[in-house]
């Protein structure tokens, strides 16, 4: 895509409204350089191919799914990440956590394949 073609990017420093929940979301954020989420229901929007690049044609909701706990080479020990399904695309991606987001949000979103379990655990016997 030229750059006459493609659309205005974001100034960073501006804030967003939520997609989901309809909060007015600041554009700057400990720990993170690319703000993308909302800190308090941890939505998005489908924006980046790579991240920080807002070239993504798609703008579909990215759906919060699971919590990714990163301790490789590129990445803090320990940090984690969000990981959105978008809604429009199928297209699966992680986000980093901000300094300002919910942490009620963020442990119920790790604690949820505990508080609903793929399999049943009437059955459950400790070995």
């Amino acid at each position: 895509m030229s750059d006459s073609n493609r659309p205005q990017r974001r100034h960073e420093a501006q804030g967003f409204t939520c997609i989901h929940c309809k909060l007015q979301v600041p554009g700057q954020a400990w720990g993170t350089k690319h703000r993308n989420h909302c800190p308090a229901c941890l939505h998005s929007r489908h924006v980046d191919d790579t991240p920080g690049d807002r070239a993504s044609p798609c703008k579909g909701l990215m759906i919060p799914i699971a919590i990714e706990v990163r301790s490789d080479a590129d990445h803090a020990s320990g940090e984690w990440a969000i990981i959105h399904r978008c809604e429009s695309c199928a297209a699966i991606k992680a986000n980093r956590i901000a300094g300002d987001d919910s942490e009620r949000a963020l442990l119920a979103l790790a604690l949820r394949p505990i508080a609903r379990p793929a399999f049943p655990l009437d059955d459950f016997r400790p070995t």
